[in-house]
């Protein structure tokens, strides 16, 4: 039994057991991640009598790890007045995760009961278009005019009260505008009347409000940072974001990525409600019985080889699956490429060839292996060379098209994760019953 398990088991003896004493006890030795996770495993009625035991700080950093079907439910049961009183201990970029999740009445109702100094941060924040740095980062930062000593900068980051545990000491000018930064371990190693001008770094990788969270992503990947700064069109510094807000988009992205690629909405969780998911679904399965038909109508115009021929309907699962899985490789490969900076428009050219290539060399073993044993099974030549040759073809319209597709919808601002799961698939099941139904039907007379 894992370490959750054994949790779940103890929160759920003590409830029955009516001893919330010691159970308050434990959930404050709990970390507010592992504090969620037990949630989710505990009805509705045992969460919230759960969360009544945590303190206001903790109960804040547990709604903060919540998946959202939960979250909605169990601040759907609380009382308003209490949900806002927890959301006042909080950093306010959590609060707008929190509040980003619930129905407009209730968010609004709820940001009204906040204390009016907290409520104006997180309303600013929503002001930022979702997706953004603006939206994800925190006000809280501490920052010091470039004129002060260290000694003087010292003495305000003492009295200075900041949500997050800060890793630099950002340096403005007279119009706030972001001239420098201090890594605060470096205060502590230079004479305390030093100007601080004298000690901050001046190339500062910054981000503007309106930088999409992937590219911020990116920006700390490559040049490994820990909090990235957050800046207005005019340069004044606004926020920061910190390295686990960071994390938090990069597993939003990946989850978001291969759900796409899996033909499922990006945004989809485990414990979505069957009524939540149902349009989102349904939109992918239509359209994939869409492009099914369509590689259907095509087998539709060999019906007659077929009928000659039933050996052909044996074989054709084959050759679209095979294009199937390398469209699914191709493609993986380049949106994941896109999706961390390290496919550019200039090295389209280099990644063609190289899938290419690769098609060919995969796609002429996998024909003769599948040539071989069609020989073997059917005894029949023609038929085999023909069988290789399509799965070749279609492995090379596999690169292909797993490689330009994506590349021509990230063109048009359409997620290219969106191409794989359908509509690439839809080009090789099309491609490869052609080619094979088609040469089957050219050399019939040989094959009969």
């Amino acid at each position: 039994m894992d370490e959750n398990a054994r949790l779940v088991d103890s929160i759920k003896e003590m409830l029955e057991g009516g001893r919330e004493e010691r159970l308050a006890d434990l959930l404050a030795e709990t970390h507010a991640a592992d504090v969620s996770v037990v949630l989710r495993e505990l009805p509705l009625s045992d969460q919230v009598q759960v969360f009544r035991l945590l303190a206001p700080q903790q109960a804040g950093a547990v709604l903060s790890e919540l998946d959202d079907p939960t979250l909605l439910e169990l601040v759907r049961t609380l009382d308003e007045v209490e949900v806002s009183k927890i959301l006042d201990q909080m950093p306010s970029d959590d609060v707008v995760e929190v509040v980003d999740e619930l129905p407009p009445e209730q968010a609004e109702k709820i940001l009204d009961l906040m204390e009016e100094e907290k409520s104006e941060e997180v309303q600013e924040l929503l002001e930022y278009e979702e997706g953004t740095a603006g939206r994800l980062m925190s006000p809280d930062f501490i920052a010091v005019h470039e004129g002060a000593t260290v000694a003087e900068a010292i003495e305000h980051i003492r009295k200075a009260a900041s949500g997050d545990d800060p890793f630099y000491l950002y340096v403005v000018d007279d119009h706030d505008h972001l001239v420098g930064v201090v890594p605060l371990h470096r205060l502590l190693t230079v004479d305390p009347t030093t100007p601080v001008r004298a000690v901050r770094r001046e190339d500062v990788e910054s981000v503007t409000v309106d930088t999409d969270q992937e590219e911020v992503a990116r920006r700390v990947q490559r040049y490994d940072l820990r909090e990235v700064p957050v800046v207005d069109n005019r340069g004044r510094l606004l926020g920061t974001i910190g390295i686990d807000d960071v994390i938090d988009v990069m597993s939003e992205e990946a989850t978001e990525d291969i759900q796409r690629l899996g033909g499922v909405g990006g945004d989809e969780t485990v414990l979505d409600s069957p009524r939540v998911v149902f349009r989102k679904r349904l939109v992918w399965r239509l359209i994939n019985l869409g492009t099914a038909l369509l590689a259907a109508s095509v087998i539709g115009v060999f019906e007659p080889a077929i009928q000659a021929l039933a050996t052909l309907a044996i074989f054709m699962p084959i050759v679209a699956s095979m294009g199937g899985i390398g469209t699914t490789q191709t493609a993986t490969v380049v949106i994941r490429g896109m999706a961390l900076g390290d496919f550019t428009a200039g090295l389209l050219a280099r990644v063609l060839t190289k899938e290419v290539w690769l098609a060919l060399t995969t796609g002429a073993a996998n024909g003769l292996i599948l040539a071989l044993i069609a020989y073997l099974w059917k005894g029949q030549a023609l038929l085999s060379v023909i069988l290789g040759a399509a799965l070749l073809f279609n492995m090379v319209v596999a690169a292909v098209v797993g490689t330009l597709v994506p590349v021509a919808l990230r063109t048009f601002r359409i997620d290219p994760a969106i191409a794989s799961s359908v509509i690439i698939t839809a080009f090789t099941d099309i491609c490869g019953f052609f080619s094979f139904l088609g040469l089957a039907t050219l050399l019939m007379s040989f094959l009969l």
